[in-house]
């Protein structure tokens, strides 16, 4: 059964949200505060949260950051803030979708569902094309037969560029996903360079596999 972390303070649209979704057999965290969302988050696996901006120890947009930096998991925001800069900032910081408050809860299952479908449909453990091999699972590259030794950012770079195969990746949503066990940022210029280095590594002049969109990202066309 996948788990939604429910991020609400509000008691009754926690309690209806909860329902709703355990009738159509999700399993469900419910959480009222981010130091609670902090806390059933670093203990339980999750497949999707469902998160409010406003709460009352914090900014909801905080917490994606933390949260998609241990794992890169789906998020849904609920909120009744409708700027379109408040829309904006939500998917720059990767999620999946912004509901504005108040919504049709049919509609709201409805988006749940594909998501959910999409993120499962989405995970690769391998990527093979005859140059090019990834087992995401046992981190292991080749490229033209031979064993590539890459880093760990490289890796981690690699799993985002193959899962989003196609679109672009801003330089933000790759900053937050490089984000390091340490604690460190990885800056503009940091990420640049382990691009070109995984680029020199895995790519031969008959083998293109990512591109620089000038001043916006970066794409995997591979």
């Amino acid at each position: 059964m996948q788990r939604i972390l429910v991020v609400e303070d509000d008691q009754e649209l926690n309690q209806a949200l909860c329902y709703a979704l355990e009738k159509e057999s999700y399993t469900i965290a419910p959480v009222f505060s981010i130091r609670e969302a902090k806390e059933v988050y670093g203990k339980e696996q999750m497949d999707l949260i469902l998160l409010d901006i406003n709460l009352p120890d914090g900014d909801g947009f905080e917490f994606c950051r933390w949260a998609k930096r241990k794992q890169d998991i789906p998020v849904l925001f609920l909120s009744a803030r409708d700027l379109e800069e408040d829309v904006l900032i939500g998917y720059e910081l990767g999620a999946e979708d912004y509901v504005t408050k108040p919504f049709s809860m049919k509609i709201l299952l409805k988006k749940i569902d594909l998501i959910l479908k999409r993120t499962v449909a989405d995970y690769k453990p391998s990527f093979d094309d005859g140059y090019l091999k990834i087992d995401f699972e046992s981190v292991k590259v080749m490229a033209g037969g031979e064993e590539c030794p890459v880093t760990p950012t490289e890796f981690r770079l690699l799993r985002q560029f193959v899962l989003h195969k196609g679109q672009l990746l801003t330089y933000d949503i790759l900053l937050e996903k490089l984000w390091d066990s340490g604690g460190q940022f990885v800056d503009k210029h940091a990420l640049a360079v382990n691009v070109n280095r995984l680029r020199g590594k895995i790519e031969d002049e008959e083998h293109k596999y990512i591109s620089n969109v000038y001043g916006m990202g970066y794409q995997w066309v591979g």
